[in-house]
């Protein structure tokens, strides 16, 4: 299997199957394919079903298998970025609710739930987001451009609510209030942060689509009362 990601910020994920290889996605992803690759859709069960349900995600998967070499694409649904991940056994990654496009391998797709009500309500990412384990490939739509950082044991990364892409499964996550009266009411910058602990890796996003919507929404025509 060869990939490559193209279009810059409007992206599409090109993916080459050599014959008998196959890709997931969930279904309406995929934006174009040769004759030679086929598709079958499934539910995986109904736990796993309400779960992409509740993670907005669609309720069905596709599988695309090659019955000879041929292409597939996937277009990201909003403008920034596709970031592809490798996964291994011990080394799982969590993601932002929405943000999966496709896999390859042996990979293993649940929910993953926080377990303090402060990061669901306050932190931007919810309550709900999405783990994958196994072995291989995970292709994540990314708002705007992706920024990747390794935290160390011990030390911790603060970011804006709603920043949060992907992690380590071994990162941890907290809600942190912001100090001072001054700092809440005049620095712009809301009442929490989200504190990412090491050790693993951290995937950022530069323009999430919470904070992209509501900067379009002021400069959009609004009926008068």
């Amino acid at each position: 299997m060869n990939y490559k990601i193209e279009g810059g910020n409007l992206p599409v994920l090109k993916v080459r199957l050599m014959q008998g290889e196959q890709i997931e996605c969930e279904a309406g992803a995929m934006s174009w394919m040769d004759d030679e690759i086929e598709m079958q859709t499934a539910a995986g069960g109904l736990g796993k079903m309400f779960g992409r349900m509740l993670t907005n995600e669609s309720a069905f998967t596709n599988t695309y298998c090659a019955r000879r070499d041929g292409e597939i694409a996937f277009s990201s649904k909003f403008p920034g970025s596709i970031q592809a991940v490798e996964i291994t056994p011990g080394n799982g990654i969590i993601v932002q609710k929405g943000s999966f496009l496709a896999s390859v391998g042996n990979v293993k797709n649940e929910v993953y739930i926080h377990q303090k009500l402060g990061r669901g309500f306050f932190g931007g990412e919810g309550f709900l987001m999405r783990k994958f384990t196994g072995s291989g490939i995970v292709f994540l739509e990314i708002d705007g451009s992706a920024h990747e950082y390794e935290i160390a044991a011990g030390d911790c990364k603060i970011v804006d609510t709603g920043y949060v892409a992907a992690m380590s499964e071994s990162c941890r996550m907290e809600i942190r209030s912001i100090k001072g009266v001054g700092n809440i009411f005049f620095g712009g910058e809301g009442l929490f942060n989200t504190v990412v602990y090491g050790p693993g890796k951290v995937i950022l996003q530069s323009m999430p689509i919470g904070s992209t919507a509501m900067q379009l929404y002021q400069y959009m025509p609004h009926p008068s009362n």
